[in-house]
């Protein structure tokens, strides 16, 4: 026998712990070389471990759930071994349980129904534990039969329902979300509540975020900007854009050059607070945020005033496809001067971003919409955007503020300005 062991990869220094997701390999089953064993999820991203030779999974050593450390050992493979020889694998979480912060991937993998739950990806494996559904009762289209998250969608749209034996008793009692009472029931006696714990990443936010409310003297200014300009020119230029860079000419590339061009006017904008100092920064990394099945992620567009329109489309589709995929890296994703978060994606009319620490300033992009404007003693119709920028006003200005905020809004109603740098 020759035993190769399976460690956890290196976490980034800001990282203690993470959370097991699910095996997707039995002991006992053969592996190839680099194929992926198990997810690990820390408090930013989800990692993969491949195998590092092939062979069988001899041991499982960490369950489903547990907790782990940089370079622990988590499972054995017998390079020298025949499928189905292999030791049990490790006892379920219960042996070893997963802290609050672990969790959904482990509801997850229950609910994806046992032995077919490696056959569903991250993203369609919480979907399912969502709606109550096993693999078994979702079609797989991806590589291999694997479920997909457009599966569980689809099957969902259609009407799919869990099999009865993945109810448990009683069945009468429905799982949330799905938590109102019965057609034609008026008997409210029923309150169904489900408790799920946090996964590391959504309770990483939250600590975030309430860092930011209690460290920011957060302030937010608005504006609105006629984005017909910027519509047209996307118009006009939209076929070319997409036969010669192979990528759609969209919106968000037109509001990061327009920040980048405030940015460089207001230079404090794109500072932040280090003790009793400020530290400029003579460069330009702009965060994206962007959704994703476990929850909002924030990759950086680095030297963003480096980059062409082109540039910017690709990297954000690029950024949008990993983080569904929860592919984005440590590294992807950490550092950043100023942010953009687009609640226009969802619908939003208004609201007011929250700074995320250590930046010191965020531009909040809304739904343009036909707004009745007043133009020269006229009321006209213009597709109108609500622009919102939250700040720390204990080193930004009201004034720097709202002219960074006005010089968005500028470039924006007149692109020409971002050519001539004026």
């Amino acid at each position: 026998m020759s035993i190769v062991e399976v460690k956890v990869p290196q976490l980034s220094e800001s990282v203690a712990e993470a959370t097991m997701l699910t095996w997707k390999k039995k002991a006992g089953e053969a592996v190839a070389v680099d194929e992926i064993l198990i997810e690990i999820e820390t408090d930013k991203v989800v990692l993969e471990v491949p195998a590092p030779s092939a062979g069988v999974l001899a041991e499982i050593v960490q369950p489903d759930g547990a907790t782990v450390v940089a370079d622990q050992l988590i499972a054995k493979i017998d390079t020298e071994g025949k499928a189905g020889a292999a030791a049990p694998a490790a006892a379920p979480a219960a042996a070893a349980p997963a802290p609050a912060a672990a969790a959904p991937a482990a509801a997850a993998a229950a609910a994806t129904g046992g032995s077919k739950s490696d056959v569903a990806m991250p993203a369609a494996a919480k979907l399912l534990a969502d709606n109550n559904l096993k693999t078994g009762d979702v079609a797989g289209t991806g590589k291999d039969g694997r479920v997909t998250k457009g599966d569980v969608l689809g099957a969902v749209a259609s009407g799919a329902k869990p099999a009865a034996a993945a109810i448990p008793a009683p069945a009468a009692k429905p799982a949330l979300p799905q938590v109102a009472a019965p057609v034609g029931s008026s008997d409210l006696g029923e309150r169904p509540e489900q408790r799920v714990p946090m996964s590391r990443l959504r309770a990483r936010i939250a600590e975030r975020l309430i860092q930011s409310q209690s460290t920011n003297a957060i302030l937010t200014t608005f504006n609105e900007v006629n984005m017909a300009p910027v519509m047209e020119l996307r118009k006009r230029f939209q076929d070319s854009f997409t036969k010669e860079h192979g990528v759609k000419l969209g919106f968000m590339s037109f509001f990061v050059k327009a920040a980048v061009h405030a940015l460089k006017k207001y230079p404090v904008i794109n500072a932040s607070v280090d003790g009793n100092d400020i530290l400029y920064h003579g460069y330009f990394d702009i965060g994206i945020a962007v959704g994703s099945p476990r929850g909002l992620v924030v990759p950086i567009l680095r030297n963003a005033d480096q980059m062409s329109f082109a540039d910017i489309e690709k990297k954000i589709a690029e950024y949008g496809k990993k983080a569904q995929d929860g592919k984005l890296g440590i590294e992807e994703m950490t550092g950043g001067t100023f942010s953009i978060s687009n609640g226009g994606t969802f619908g939003s009319m208004l609201s007011t971003p929250i700074i995320n620490p250590p930046q010191s300033a965020i531009l909040g992009v809304h739904a343009t919409k036909d707004r009745a404007v007043v133009e020269n003693g006229q009321i006209v119709i213009r597709p109108m955007n609500y622009l919102a920028m939250s700040y720390d006003h204990r080193i930004i200005d009201g004034r720097e503020a709202v002219l960074g905020l006005v010089a968005m809004k500028e470039a924006l109603e007149d692109p020409s300005r971002l050519l001539f740098d004026i």
